[in-house]
């Protein structure tokens, strides 16, 4: 009888991964990582705010700058989820007063790529989106809330 490494079990269970079954790790995945402050902190971490940069550590004030929007609890929570998931580090420097950055990982780079795709697709289609919304909530009389 042939034994079975703990690697082999692993992979065999990879291969059996089906992000459609909600007690699937996979699926538990994309829950974590389909959030909008994912995909911007990511996108931000990655390659800075007009996307055209490379990976670069940044502050938590700056970070909360350039996510209009997100509150301080949902950035720190955001944060903490993606240095856990290993996506993102977070370095303190003791300085007075401490500084405290943040930077991805190679994982999160692997991840970023897509997520920026998503980010640069949003903002070259969004009027168009908009426009179809517009033309669907006229053709049925009932407006979407959206």
């Amino acid at each position: 009888m042939a034994t079975t490494t703990a690697a082999e079990i692993r992979a065999r269970r990879k291969a059996e991964y089906n992000a459609f079954l909600a007690v699937c790790p996979s699926h538990k995945m994309l829950e974590r990582i389909s959030g909008k402050w994912v995909m911007l902190l990511l996108s931000a971490l990655g390659s800075g705010p007009d996307c055209t940069g490379g990976p670069r550590p940044m502050r938590y004030s700056e970070l909360s700058r350039l996510l209009a929007g997100v509150s301080q609890k949902m950035l720190t929570q955001t944060l903490r989820s993606l240095e856990r998931d290993g996506l993102v580090t977070r370095t303190v420097t003791p300085t007075v007063p401490v500084t405290v950055s943040y930077e991805i990982t190679e994982l999160g780079l692997s991840l970023h790529q897509m997520m920026r795709g998503l980010k640069v697709w949003a903002e070259a289609h969004t009027d168009e989106v908009a426009a179809n919304q517009a033309a669907y909530d006229t053709a049925t009389g009932c407006p979407l809330s959206g």
